[in-house]
């Protein structure tokens, strides 16, 4: 997992999505697939119009409605100012358990000279959705390119005959399924830092939660709310707990941990910010049953950002995840032996 240094916030989410390629010309688009990242589904067009409906179809049958915020009312007067916000924040993460997360076409790579329509009417027809755009250029397109890219009708350019043009490709798409994600939970991040989880926002703590993917091969992680923390996955759907405290989170893990006389090692060590728990068995918070506090607790790394953060990678057990996960690994097997039984509508390249 490889990410811009220019987005210092972080996604409520992150996982693989689809790249697409249109190109009217099938040789290349067929050596262009075959010299990419070999970990990235691609799905291929020459029709560009058989392309925008199967986009189109995607987005409307397959990309999650996802923000898990309900809106209800009063139900006497059902007055707009009685309304309150409920977010349900364990939505976040149950997305593992959806093969479908994988299935979203987040990055569109598209020619700009094709028969049918130039690549830039192709992704101005896209402005609507979320998705990111690259534009191919030859020679002669660079100028029409700039233009595109200063209007906003594409988020990224890559010349055609650029000797390291694959190279070049795979990483702006890595760039922008960041964006994608940053664009599609931005709201939801907004809500969320305003109350217990703050380090989306904070960017020395989020660097380090990317660092802390690149460094053990996740590709996927998620917010997870109890304990506060993000859900690192990797490609085989191994699920790791990157659990997250601040000083005042471990002040309150001491209070219950008070509350229950629980040892006065375990008491020293979360008021010293020497260690981070995992108290799964008392839902987060220390109870009797966790009477062998060693267990659910790690050393405490630091991280100092607007807040001081106090974090330790826990293996999750498996029981806490209630359905199987849906692996990265299990779906590019699908996906390779046969593309159009997972990603149906019009027939690709």
């Amino acid at each position: 997992m490889t990410f811009s240094p220019h987005d210092r916030n972080l996604s409520v989410f992150h996982h693989p999505v689809l790249t697409v390629l249109v190109d009217d010309s099938k040789s290349f688009i067929d050596s262009l697939a075959f010299q990419m990242d070999a970990s990235r589904a691609v799905v291929s067009f020459t029709d560009p119009r058989e392309a925008l409906a199967w986009i189109r179809e995607a987005y409307a049958t397959r990309h999650p409605a996802f923000l898990p915020v309900r809106v209800t009312h009063d139900d006497l007067t059902f007055l707009s100012e009685r309304r309150t916000v409920q977010l349900d924040v364990d939505r976040i993460h149950r997305q593992i358990h959806d093969i479908h997360r994988f299935m979203q076409p987040g990055v569109i790579v598209v020619d700009y000279s094709m028969p049918q329509m130039d690549g830039l009417e192709f992704c101005q027809a896209l402005q609507d959705l979320p998705c990111k755009t690259i534009l191919l250029t030859g020679t002669a397109d660079e100028s029409i390119a700039v233009q595109g890219f200063n209007h906003g009708l594409i988020d990224r350019y890559v010349k055609k005959h650029d000797p390291n043009m694959v190279a070049r490709l795979d990483q702006e798409i890595d760039a922008l399924q960041q964006q994608y994600f940053a664009s599609i939970s931005r709201t939801l991040r907004d809500l969320l830092t305003r109350h217990s989880y703050s380090f989306l926002s904070d960017p020395p703590m989020a660097d380090r939660v990317r660092q802390t993917a690149a460094r053990y091969g996740f590709v996927e992680y998620y917010l997870y709310p109890n304990p506060v923390g993000m859900l690192l996955l990797t490609a085989q759907g191994h699920a790791t707990l990157m659990v997250i405290e601040t000083r005042a989170g471990l002040m309150s893990q001491v209070e219950s941990a008070e509350a229950y006389e629980a040892p006065a090692a375990l008491i020293e060590g979360l008021r010293e910010g020497r260690i981070v728990p995992f108290f799964w068995p008392g839902n987060g918070m220390y109870t009797p049953a966790c009477a062998d506090w060693e267990q659910y607790c790690l050393p405490a790394e630091r991280c100092e950002g607007r807040e001081e953060y106090f974090y330790a990678l826990f293996d999750l057990p498996r029981h806490l995840l209630q359905e199987p996960v849906v692996s990265l690994q299990s779906f590019l097997a699908d996906f390779s032996r046969n593309p159009r039984a997972l990603i149906g509508g019009n027939k690709p390249a």
